[in-house]
């Protein structure tokens, strides 16, 4: 099982850990929402729980709880501009489909 980071995605992280006190590492998971059924989630972690599981990706720590892990087993996260937009894209080789809008995927 694997989850990275791209060394763009790693640069930016490590600038938006700097600000939080205690930083621990990037937090993914998944949140039911939208039409195809689930959204990521990404915040800054300040803490690790007894069932999350750590990987380390371009001297960043990837913190995912036990119940996101299958689905995001093998993502690529990557950190690009599109125009004039900077942001985070999600490559997860276990969707199997997006919703229109973008901001849900299914598995």
């Amino acid at each position: 099982m694997a989850i990275t980071l791209t060394d763009s995605a790693a640069r930016h992280v490590k600038a938006l850990m700097a600000d939080v006190a205690d930083a621990r590492g990037l937090r993914l998971g998944l949140s039911r929402s939208g039409c195809s059924g689930f959204a990521y989630q990404m915040d800054i972690a300040t803490a690790v729980a007894s069932d999350d599981h750590i990987f380390t990706s371009n001297g960043v720590d990837v913190i995912v709880d036990a119940a996101s892990l299958a689905m995001l087993d093998g993502t690529e996260l990557d950190y690009v501009r599109e125009g004039l937009n900077e942001l985070f894209k999600f490559k997860n080789p276990n969707v199997k489909n997006e919703c229109g809008c973008g901001e849900s995927v299914g598995f």
